[in-house]
């Protein structure tokens, strides 16, 4: 009771710097990172590890074959999809890119589902017919990845103005890189938006170099909290890689949207460790980078070192914690592997005529 009267303290702290409409929170004092309890520090732990330990046994399938055409791994930016999930209630929507298992698995889908349709089995959540990059569970409340880049933004928006139409209170997260940022549908988006107060946060993922251009080549604005200046919505600079940041980011951005505020951004300043894909070598940046983000920024490790620190957990506990996670993944793939494929008649499925 203790914890969560702070943190509810907290919360009302935050809620008082809410930033006028149409600036961005740089030019102000960042927000305090709130404390987490030691469930909320257990909770987000073996979630964020759910998805590094999936991410792992993708590209190690991947690697021996099993899966095939393009996969983009997620790992490095576990807190972000975690720490926004947190910010949602039933009924709301998620919706994103390419680079989505960890997005499916935040949303409580079920790991065997997603490898299945890695490996193109029955099994799978598309039937084994989508791939990596076409999966969905509308009872999840996940709208897909999408291969197109940008695409999810205005679909994304469309899902926002469902809700408004219909009255329901639902709030739409739209997750999008630091590259589709650049595309002219993003700013339709936007525009949109705003105009009719739609109930979407527009949630950047910038890992810092799109398919592998850094973002100070390719993009003369390069905070892009700020993209939505002209169009009059807020938007914040995140610390992408500290899930407790993103979830008090996420709680806020998602109060503006619900209460009928209109849009909000959210730039998730985060890294992936993996190139753009699996068969990205990802020589535009030095291996010294990786390793320094790694050691003083992984989200899991800033985690497990808090626990440690505050006597909340074991270095057993934590281990065991582990295990059991890579077991669930063994499973998975396992399942995947055996599965059976798609029946030939499944081609002619699920088509609109």
């Amino acid at each position: 009771m203790v914890v969560a009267a702070k943190k509810s303290a907290a919360s009302k702290t935050v809620a008082k710097a809410a930033t006028p409409k149409g600036t961005s929170r740089r030019s102000e004092k960042a927000p305090s990172v709130p404390e987490f309890s030691k469930a909320d520090e257990l909770k987000a732990y073996r979630r964020m590890l759910e998805i590094r330990r999936f991410e792992e046994k993708a590209g190690q399938m991947y690697g021996m074959g099993l899966i095939g055409g393009f996969c983009h791994l997620y790992i490095g930016q576990e807190a972000v999809v975690i720490g926004m999930q947190a910010a949602l209630k039933d009924g709301d929507q998620v919706i994103t890119g390419y680079r989505d298992h960890g997005h499916m698995l935040a949303c409580g889908m079920d790991p065997k589902g997603v490898m299945a349709e890695l490996t193109g089995r029955r099994g799978g959540y598309s039937k084994g017919k989508g791939g990596s990059m076409h999966m969905f569970s509308i009872e999840k409340g996940f709208f897909g990845g999408h291969g197109i880049v940008g695409a999810q933004v205005s679909l994304g928006t469309g899902l926002a103005f469902a809700n408004r139409y219909r009255e329901n209170d639902g709030v739409c997260l739209t997750y999008f890189g630091d590259g589709a940022a650049n595309q002219g549908q993003v700013y339709e988006s936007f525009n949109m938006a705003e105009l009719w107060k739609l109930p979407v946060i527009f949630i950047i993922e910038n890992n810092k170099y799109a398919m592998g251009t850094a973002v100070n080549r390719a993009s003369a604005q390069t905070d892009f909290s700020k993209r939505g200046s002209s169009f009059n919505i807020p938007g914040e600079q995140v610390d992408g890689m500290d899930v407790r940041a993103v979830q008090a980011a996420g709680e806020r951005a998602v109060e503006f949207a619900r209460s009928g505020k209109g849009p909000y951004i959210l730039e998730m300043l985060t890294y992936r460790y993996r190139g753009h894909s699996m068969s990205d070598p990802a020589k535009y940046r030095s291996k010294e980078e990786v390793q320094k983000m790694r050691t003083e920024h992984d989200p899991i490790e800033q985690v497990r070192a808090r626990l440690l620190e505050k006597k909340w957990a074991t270095e057993e506990e934590l281990k065991a914690i582990d295990a059991e996670i890579r077991d669930t993944m063994n499973a998975a793939a396992d399942f995947a592997s055996h599965d059976p494929e798609p029946d030939p008649s499944e081609l002619y499925t699920d088509i609109l005529r």
